[in-house]
């Protein structure tokens, strides 16, 4: 099947279907503006940027032209009005002659992508510059205490994100990985984000917006919240943990990855 063929009703290209989950997505995933600063600043000094899964618009910069794609017609209808209109199309397939870009940029949804090696070698394809990505790095999934308390959510996590190697192999062999550390009062609310805030997490829409939690079984999910307020109320998570609640910033998974042709 092609990447078009597994789209579902709203669009979404990819496992999570963003026309049931997308609705209060962008209350609680907007974007941290020490995390976009990285991204930023990896973009370098390209004027003309693509977008790929460009989603609610988080992370775009607003000083550059940027070409945004998001093949969810519910996140692009959550887009700003000073952002550009996103183009409906997925990143396996996109309508742009060769190095149509300074530089391309990806933020949460190489994850979401139905092909990765067919997209990364599109996204490489139509740029000239660097290729920005942020996501976080399976392999380091397990410092968050989440695992803990949800395991299921996290294996979950494991399971979809791919390794750097396969994007740095994807990307053309060379690029540098680098770790952005996560701020305590972070607002864009993926998982990791809540690290000294574990409260938020009982919050079933917060828990919708970091979209590992919606491919676990509901009676399961409901176990994992369960064992996270007890431990809260019990003051086990913060005999533990508690320390996390004052620490500036947590280096967990967040990476931005950056390659060069």
């Amino acid at each position: 099947m092609t990447a078009e063929q597994f789209r579902k009703q709203d669009g979404s290209a990819g496992d999570a279907d963003y026309g049931v989950i997308g609705n209060t997505y962008s209350d609680y995933r907007r974007p941290d503006p020490r995390i976009a600063q990285a991204v930023w600043d990896a973009l370098g000094d390209a004027r003309t940027v693509l977008n790929v899964g460009a989603g609610a618009g988080s992370y775009e910069p607003t000083d550059r032209d940027v070409t945004a794609i998001e093949p969810s017609a519910s996140m692009r209808k959550q887009r700003p009005t000073v952002l550009s209109r996103a183009i409906d199309a997925v990143a396996e397939s996109l309508p742009f002659p060769d190095n149509s870009f300074d530089a391309a940029m990806t933020t949460f949804s190489v994850h979401q992508w139905g092909d990765l090696t067919a997209g990364l070698a599109e996204i490489r394809r139509v740029t000239r510059g660097p290729v920005v990505i942020l996501t976080c790095d399976p392999h380091l999934l397990d410092r968050f205490w989440l695992a803990k308390y949800a395991p299921g959510v996290i294996s979950t996590e494991r399971r979809r994100y791919p390794t750097m190697s396969q994007l740095v192999e994807g990307l053309g062999g060379t690029a540098t990985v680098d770790l952005v550390p996560i701020p305590l009062d972070c607002t864009d609310g993926f998982n990791e984000a809540y690290y000294g805030r574990p409260e938020e997490l009982l919050v079933a829409e917060a828990r919708a917006a970091c979209s590992a939690w919606s491919f676990v079984n509901p009676t399961q999910a409901g176990q994992y919240t369960a064992a996270l307020q007890t431990a809260l109320d019990s003051g086990e998570w913060d005999a533990a943990h508690g320390a996390l609640r004052q620490q500036p910033t947590f280096e967990g998974s967040l990476v931005v990855v950056r390659a060069m042709p």
